[in-house]
């Protein structure tokens, strides 16, 4: 049981991989189809959690409230959540890089193949496996597209720019801005429940335990 604890400790940085890029515009195939698959099973955890029907992650409220209001589908939503999330970049001086424009088109259309696809769940039990699973594929998802070192995503270059700009901890300005997306989500209609609170309970921890995972199988 010890080797299993071993496995899954979890890792406090971004380790350095064989498919770290030297910047973000540092295209290789491996790199870019590791990105892309990465991104991908990102969007699928999103989908599966709006598919447990017990309440989505943050942003994915805002993106379900959005589709309602506006009469899109939820891909749509999310693609122009990130899209209008990345303008306020620039008077920010954060500028993108192939992993942020991989981001915005990549899991929007993983989502919207998720949400389109994937059965939703027949009964809370189910729903419940949904949402750790979702949380495990976002978790896995986000470790490799960050390690890539194309860029980070919409939301995370917000946060990190904010953060050089205000002095405020990294911590709080990411509670601010989920705040204000799941707030706002809430607002337009979008699903909030037991899902939303286990999302925010354990990414954290599936994130670092993704990282974790990944520098271990890449040092060998």
């Amino acid at each position: 049981m010890s080797w299993l604890m071993d496995f899954l400790r979890p890792h406090r940085t971004i380790p350095i991989t064989p498919w770290t890029g030297n910047g973000r515009w540092d295209l290789a195939p491996k790199r870019v189809a590791i990105l892309i698959f990465g991104l991908t099973i990102f969007g699928f955890g999103d989908a599966l959690l709006v598919n447990s029907l017990t309440g989505n992650a943050p942003w994915s409220v805002l993106a379900q409230g959005l589709s309602f209001k506006l009469g899109i589908n939820m891909g749509t939503a999310t693609f122009l959540i990130s899209a209008v999330v990345l303008f306020f970049w620039w008077p920010l001086g954060e500028r993108p890089g192939f992993g942020t424009l991989a981001n915005i088109v990549v899991i929007a259309i993983a989502i919207q193949f998720g949400v389109s696809n994937f059965p939703e769940a027949s009964n809370l039990a189910i729903g419940i496996i949904y949402d750790f699973l979702g949380v495990a594929l976002v978790g896995v998802g986000s470790a490799l597209y960050i390690t890539c070192g194309l860029g980070p995503g919409p939301r995370d270059g917000l946060m990190t720019s904010l953060h050089k700009l205000s002095g405020v901890r990294v911590g709080r300005i990411r509670l601010a801005i989920e705040s204000c997306a799941f707030l706002g989500g809430f607002a337009l209609g979008g699903r909030i429940g037991l899902g939303t609170a286990i999302f925010a309970l354990f990414i954290g921890q599936s994130v670092a335990i993704s990282l974790g995972v990944v520098s271990r199988f890449t040092s060998k």
